[in-house]
Parts: C-alpha cells; structure tokens; sequence
C-alpha cells in the first residue's frame, strides 16, 4: 500500500450549526430535565443530538460514562424501545454495548431510553469538514472495520440502511464505532415516513423516487460512498463516480477498483457480498504474516512494515495513532494477554544513535517507577535488531489536544476534576524527584473514564540533573527556551499554560520562533479578558517568567487548584441563595 506522505489539503466547509447532522450541546435538553436519577448518578457534561435520537452523557455510580439515548417525539417510544431491544442482542467491537433499557412509567421520574457506553469521538463527516479528507490508510481501516461489523450484521439477517460519514465514529486511538441504529431494524418498526436524511446519508441508486428499501447491496454500496468521501472530501453521484485515482492520485489503483465495483449502479454488478469485498481488500493490502519469518529487517519496508517484522507473533498491528520527533505510536492487539494496548516505537534514524535508544530505554523506566492513576503505566519494553519499542495503556480517547481540536475550549465545570486529577499526577512525580519538562496538550492523554493521565516521559530528568533547551515552545517555561536550570516549577508552567489552553482553546502564547514566544513570555503579553477574577490570579502566578514567583511543585499548584474550585463553588451558592439574588438585584 503507498499513500501520500502529507496530509491532504484542507478543505473544510463552513456549515451552519443547525444544519449539522450531529449538534452538540452543553445543557440538559428539555425532556430530560424532569428526570430524576439514581443514587450517585451525575449528568455528565455534553450531550449530542441526531436524527431522531439524543445522546446525553451520563455517569453512574461506578463513575462510568454512559450514554443515554433518548427520543425528542414522544411518538417515538416504540421505535426507541425496538432499537435498544435490537442493540442489547448484538455484540460486535465496532457496536456500543447496550446496557439497560428505563421503560416508560407513569410514576416513575425517569425514562424512557436505553444506556450504552458513552463514545469520546467525532464522525468521519465531522473530521472531514474540520481537517480535510482522511490519509489512505485511514481510509482503509474505516473499510475493513465497518465492513467487518455490516458483515456480522447481515450474518443475522438485516441490513443496516443508515450507513454513512455521519454515523461512523473515529476515536482519538484509530477505533472505529457505528451508529444510527434506529434505521437497522425491520421495515415495520421504523415510523412510517421517515428516512434517513439525504443531505448527510448516501442515497443508493437503486432507491429511486424517495424510496428507501434497505438491502445487504445497498449497505455495500453506503460504505463504499462513506469511505469514498473519507478519501475524496465529498459524496459519490449515485451515477458514473469519478474514479478516485484521478481525485486522489496517491489512492492506490487496486483500493479505487474495488471501491468502484461496490459503487455501481446495478446491485447485481457489485461485490457478491461483504466478506468478499474485504477478502479483496486484505489480497492488496497483505497480512501480518508476510513480515514475520523473515530473517533480517528488509530496507525497503515502511514503517509498519518494519513494525510488524519486529513484533512477530507478539503483537497484531491495528491501526497509526500519530508520530513525534522520536517515534511513532502505534494501537496493537496484545496477542498472549488478549488486550489492545499502544505501542511507542522508535524512528529508524533515531533507531541508529544509541543515546538517543539509552534515552527511550529511560522513558520506560521512569514512567514504570510512577504508579499513579493519572500516569499512563509502561507495560513492557523491547527491541529486535534495528526496532526498539514499549508498549503501554491504550487511551481511547485521544489527547487533550484532540478534545479541544475536535469540540473547542472547555467550561471550567466540566475539566476541574480532571485538571485536579493531572495535577495529583504531576505532584506524585515531582515527590519522587522527577521533572517532566514536556507537559503539552499532545502529551496528557484521555481514557475511557474521561481522566486526564500524563504520559511521554521522554526528556524527564531527575531533579537537580544538567539540562539544555527543552519542552515544546509554546508550553515551556522561559528557563527551558534559554538551556538554565530547570525544577518542578517549569512543569507548573506548562500545567498554567495547558489550563489556559483548555479554557481559551488557545495556547497564552504563540508565534512562529522561539524569540518570539519567549519575548512574550517574559514581558507576560497573554489575554486574560476571558478569565477573571480568582482563576486568573492562579495562572497568572503558574505563568509568572520568574520561577521563584511560580507554584514551587505539583503539590502547591493542586492545593491552589483546590482553593480555587471550593471558593468558586461558595460563590456559586451564594448566588443561588435568596440573600445573594437579592444583592444581585441590588448591584
């Protein structure tokens, strides 16, 4: 497989919010106001309203986040309750487990809708309009993992209907989920009338005048237009698609047949089914297999080609997570524990300077040595000839970085308990004297719990060690940009600099140089207007150029945090109470 060594050009669309086919929001929706949850049970911060279904996240008392799926019409409650019923009988990676379903009661204060797992993601549609259209091997693990579940579906019997950009969620760690299953079920329990919505769902040619007739064929011929758009930027005609090769020229030509025989016109002309679709697909893409026996590292393989020479039978390579200076990251399947884990593998330059391998080594053991929840533990290092690797906790939820790339700065509300979580991290780190000294959005990762874990310890030292220029510029404190002395206090900066970044979704300094950032730095130009009063004073002292000034560790900056959050709190209830309404009134 050869794709392009860039990322294609952006090509966003502006569209008007309330013509998104996914509108996400950060208040409880009228319906569910009313409802009254169990004990310990908390509304979680964002819900996520689509065709005909509404998902509000929600946390249980086992501090899980859930979804809760609901209905907008109550006309609607057989067709929810069929859905939830379908779901809770499928069991499939690419499928959100269903949990529990709340009937409708007369005297009950919640329901109906049914729990599943909440998902920490953003549909190809979405990523596409941000960023522009996916890298081909992007492409090809949306085919092969939503081709694998519309495989299982139809085993049982039903097509899914709804296939689309829209309903095929990408998490931040490369795993694919599908939604929208109010439209895979019989014919009968879908609400007389309604569809999927043609503006965001590839209409297959064989429905003609507004007909919509779900079949295995036109599941194919969905998915080939959904991953035709990931590649393309845009939805095929239902009639004579441009091949692709001339839209991307990068596409491999044998990918572009086959996407083009699930594209025609006729269902009988296409792939006789599904398993054979990607029974082509995996002939032009290769098995794992092919790289295992060889006896030394071949020259000409790429980087996962080299990858997966090295871990052999160990470890099965599922998808690209994203690369660094110094390495890649990559999501694999632990073969012998049968658990899905990240894997951090060297550079095949870097590979070759046995400091910088002496280094990586050290990143493993440091991170290893601090068991902390808000730590991304080490699970196991290794090399083999010219590879070198760790493997580590996989999280599935990307990067903080990601969250605000995907859904924009956050409330204070909804991060202050992470943020605390981060900063006990930092704290236990520092106690046993180590200093992170790269503390970026990139590297504070987030798993399936919504907790903030700090990872990449890949230039940490022990306090007190010689250092030179350091850290990521926009983030790093201004003794790093100058090669001076460096305590715990430049990983305080960072932390100020993250949480204004979260806050703002901007960093508090940017600028295309060093110099640049630097000057502003020390001469402390960064916008405050948006955060005031005590929020402000305790970044503006995690920012301060001067280190003395700053918090002196994790643990002074997480006991300020904490000040803060109680004294926002009081405020809050003392503008709740009666007394401070009425001064309200009265200012």
């Amino acid at each position: 497989m050869s794709s392009s060594p860039a990322k294609p050009p952006r090509a966003p669309r502006a569209t008007p919010w309330s013509d998104l086919p996914n509108r996400v929001s950060y208040r409880l929706p009228a319906h569910l106001e009313h409802w009254q949850l169990p004990p310990d049970w908390a509304w979680g911060s964002e819900g996520v309203t689509m065709e005909h279904r509404h998902y509000q996240e929600i946390r249980d008392a086992l501090g899980r986040s859930l979804s809760l799926v609901s209905v907008l019409d109550p006309a609607h409650v057989t067709w929810l309750a069929a859905e939830a019923r379908a779901l809770a009988h499928r069991n499939h990676p690419s499928i959100p487990t269903t949990y529990h379903y709340w009937p409708p009661h007369p005297q009950s204060m919640r329901g109906p809708g049914y729990l599943r797992r909440w998902i920490s993601a953003e549909s190809i549609g979405a990523r596409v309009r941000r960023a522009g259209p996916e890298e081909i091997p992007t492409a090809m693990r949306i085919l092969r993992n939503v081709g694998a579940m519309l495989a299982y579906v139809h085993d049982g019997g039903a097509p899914h209907g709804g296939v689309s950009p829209e309903v095929v969620w990408s998490a931040p760690s490369g795993r694919i989920w599908t939604l929208g299953w109010q439209w895979a079920l019989a014919r009968h329990e879908v609400p007389q009338g309604l569809t999927p919505d043609p503006r965001w769902t590839p209409i297959a040619p064989e429905w003609q005048d507004g007909e919509w007739i779900p079949t295995v064929a036109s599941d194919q011929w969905q998915l080939a237009a959904s991953v035709y758009f990931a590649i393309a930027g845009e939805l095929p005609p239902a009639i004579d698609a441009p091949p692709l090769t001339l839209l991307r020229p990068e596409c491999p030509q044998a990918l572009s047949a086959i996407l083009e025989q699930a594209l025609r016109p006729e269902p009988a002309e296409r792939h006789r089914t599904l398993s054979s679709m990607l029974r082509a697909v995996e002939r032009i893409s290769g098995s794992r297999s092919m790289f295992t026996s060889l006896p030394s590292l071949p020259s000409a393989l790429s980087e996962e080609g080299r990858l997966r020479w090295a871990v052999g039978d160990d470890y099965d390579v599922l998808g690209f997570l994203g690369k660094g200076t110094f390495g890649s990251v990559w999501r694999v399947r632990d073969l012998s524990l049968e658990r899905e884990v990240a894997l951090k593998m060297l550079h095949p330059n870097v590979a070759q300077d046995e400091r910088a391998v002496a280094r990586f080594r050290r990143e493993a053991r440091l991170a290893a040595q601090l068991a902390h929840p808000g730590i991304i533990p080490i699970f196991d290092w290794d090399a083999r000839g010219e590879v070198s690797w760790y493997t580590m906790e996989l999280a599935e939820s990307g990067s903080v970085a990601d969250l605000i790339a995907r859904a924009g700065q956050r409330p204070f509300e909804s991060v202050e308990s992470q943020i605390d979580g981060a900063l006990d991290a930092l704290a236990a780190a520092h106690s046993v004297g180590i200093v992170h000294r790269d503390l970026k959005p990139e590297n504070i990762l987030i798993d399936r719990y919504r907790r903030w874990r700090i990872t990449d310890f890949g230039i940490a030292r022990a306090e007190g060690e010689a250092a030179g220029a350091t850290g990521t510029p926009a983030f790093a404190a201004p003794e790093q940009l100058l090669g001076e002395a460096q305590g715990p206090s430049v990983d305080c900066f960072a932390a100020a600099a993250i949480i204004y970044f979260v806050l703002t979704g901007h960093p508090p300094f940017s600028g295309t140089d060093t110099q640049e950032i630097l000057a502003q730095q020390l001469g402390q130009h960064y916008d405050m207007s948006a955060l005031t009063g005590p929020l402000a004073d305790f970044l503006t002292r995690g920012l301060s150029p001067e280190p003395s000034l700053r918090f002196s560790d994790g643990a002074e900056m997480r006991s300020a945090w904490r000040e803060l959050v109680a004294e926002r709190a009081r405020e809050a209830r003392r503008s709740d109470s009666w007394w401070g309404r009425v001064l309200g009134r009265t200012d």
